[in-house]
């Protein structure tokens, strides 16, 4: 039913309008002359609290109001990959189309090309039977995406009809299933999860390429992390690092309230690299929704729901997921703003009470997953949110709601980034509880030993961290040689492990197998350097050793073809140590 009131009052994006009996919680109303797109969010006798996503400048108390009966819904086709939306999914270069640079108020594209032709192939025949989720056909939507069609989470009978192989728009018919018209678009609230058969323990790590992660801290596919940090400390730098390089079958980048420039840099830079697995271009597997800080606020929240949506929709295809989100400080931020609006009790520094369940209800819907449909199929959708602490006080209140829920956390240092150490992922205050859930894998597909050369060289850092107080006091020619060794070889991880450039063409990304064989060396450099320490040599000649220039240049070694390197370096430390031994027996 179509409900029409009025605008009663405008408090910048929040709307308050009368004569709305019957009018539903979410569900999305025009505003205005200009219809501008807003949400209901709350209902009070004959009157409707909306959330207008477009400036309401201009708006008059009476203008018209119109209910479409329909909560606020994804797209979801054809089309998807390789695409640029706002917050409530408008395609951004058919507006451009349209209306130029600057978007106006009330404009309107379908967010899938209506005239587009896919060439559909299908799946299935007349009289199979079909449930939710089944597959009916596929499209091939890139070199590397093939979109699969499936029956809608709602509809389950018998095919009467199916088209042969050709090409068809997503609106025309493709199947007639118990005299239901399927099409390949389809439509998903954004508030509601996708349903599936199966949510499943995460045990493979998503490999991100960068060493601090994924040899430190590993993120397993399906999982759910925070990315913490101060002005500066390269958390958009970090986010669309993990976007470029993770090992996923569709990457969804969410900029929710960032900087249009971080944007814009973010898109360009997709459109000319190229994937190292695939050795296609990585925009052919990629999804943008820019809600940039200048966008309207309210919007803010809908973008990483929507983005969630979309994730779970190819999640049900079989693929496995990323997406990011930069950043939910500034989504809580606007939820702060709505909520002040509305004059709800405020909470813990003006934040809503609700906001730590608003939290959840998004990273929630992360997890590795055995879908609904035929065939059986499991995917996954990993979500990764950015978090923007004023002044970087990790106990403010989205930080805090944040971390009860995640299972991984990435602390960036403002003093890290002040001294140009990036990422700037601080290795003592970081965590990850998924260890344990990939341990196998490590040990089976990249390194036997992996688990106890994470915990030698976190012991080591450790050990520097507790040293460096006593260095403050008494200096470092005090302390005895193993300490000596143990402040150097943790310079050595952090500067030739950790630090990693994510401008250079070889050392932007590192592959696992190569990041265990650096850390073996670092490791080898130490054990080594203890037996030498115990025989009479000094740390002073430890640190003139040309293995150490050899170390520090491992990480510019080319991905490709590394082992001879490294199996090579591993005999030229045991050789050097060796003849450094005898020269002191000599001397002695």
């Amino acid at each position: 039913m179509v409900v029409r009131g009025r605008v009663y009052r405008v408090s910048g994006p929040l709307v308050i309008a009368e004569n709305m009996r019957g009018s539903k919680v979410y569900e999305v109303v025009e505003v205005g002359p200009e219809r501008l797109i807003g949400e209901i969010i709350g209902v009070e006798g004959d009157k409707a609290i909306i959330q207008v996503y477009e400036d309401t400048t201009g708006l008059r108390v009476g203008d018209n109001v119109v209910g479409t009966g329909y909560p606020l819904a994804a797209e979801l086709g054809p089309g998807l990959i390789g695409s640029i939306y706002d917050g409530i999914q408008r395609p951004l270069p058919i507006l451009e189309e349209l209306v130029g640079f600057f978007i106006k108020k009330g404009v309107k594209a379908a967010p899938l090309p209506r005239d587009k032709k896919w060439h559909f192939i299908p799946l299935v025949r007349k009289g199979d039977k079909i449930e939710p989720n089944d597959y009916i056909g596929y499209v091939q939507e890139t070199e590397t995406v093939k979109h699969y069609i499936m029956a809608p989470p709602n509809v389950h009978g018998v095919i009467e009809d199916i088209v042969p192989e050709g090409d068809y728009t997503i609106t025309d018919p493709i199947a007639r299933i118990d005299g239901k018209e399927l099409v390949m678009l389809q439509k998903w609230p954004v508030r509601k999860p996708r349903p599936y058969k199966e949510k499943l323990e995460p045990t493979e790590p998503l490999i991100t390429g960068q060493r601090v992660i994924d040899f430190f801290f590993p993120l397993a596919k399906g999982g759910k992390a925070a990315i913490p940090g101060g002005f500066g400390t390269g958390k958009t730098v970090t986010l669309q690092q993990l976007t470029k390089w993770s090992h996923v079958d569709i990457a969804i980048y969410v900029g929710c309230g960032e900087r249009g420039n971080e944007m814009a840099d973010a898109l360009h830079s997709f459109r000319k690299l190229v994937d190292p697995r695939t050795g296609k271009p990585l925009v052919e597997r990629s999804v943008f929704i820019a809600n940039t800080s200048n966008m309207p606020v309210a919007a803010r929240e809908t973008s990483i729901f929507l983005g969630a949506t979309i994730g779970e929709y190819f999640r049900d295809m079989g693929y496995h997921i990323l997406m990011v989100a930069d950043s939910t400080s500034r989504w809580a931020e606007a939820m702060r703003e709505i909520s002040g609006r509305l004059e709800e009790l405020p909470g813990e520094e003006g934040y809503p009470a609700y906001l730590g369940s608003r939290l959840a209800s998004f990273y929630e819907r992360s997890g590795h997953v055995v879908t609904l449909g035929k065939p059986e199929r499991r995917g996954s959708l990993t979500i990764i949110g950015a978090v923007s602490p004023p002044g970087a006080d990790f106990s403010e209140p989205v930080t805090q709601s944040t971390l009860r829920i995640v299972r991984a956390l990435y602390a960036l240092d403002v003093n890290l980034a002040y001294r140009r150490h990036y990422p700037a992922i601080n290795w003592l205050t970081s965590y990850s509880l998924y260890v344990d859930n990939v341990t196998s894998w490590w040990h089976k597909n990249i390194d036997p030993e992996w688990r106890s050369l994470r915990e030698k060289a976190l012991a080591i850092l450790q050990k520097e961290a507790e040293l460096e107080e006593l260095v403050r006091l008494v200096g470092a020619e005090a302390l005895p040689e193993e300490d000596k060794l143990v402040l150097e070889v943790a310079r050595m991880i952090r500067e030739d492990f950790l630090q990693q450039n994510a401008f250079h063409e070889i050392d932007t990304y590192c592959p696992p197998r190569k990041a265990s064989m650096m850390m073996r060396a670092i490791l080898l450099f130490y054990d080594l350097g203890l037996e030498a320490i115990q025989r009479g040599v000094t740390v002073e000649k430890i640190r003139e050793m040309k293995s150490r220039a050899r170390i520090a240049r491992m990480k510019e070694i080319p991905n490709k073809g590394f082992e001879p390197y490294f199996e090579e370096l591993y005999k030229f430390i045991r050789d050097e140590y060796s003849k450094l031994i005898e020269e002191v027996h000599v001397y002695a």
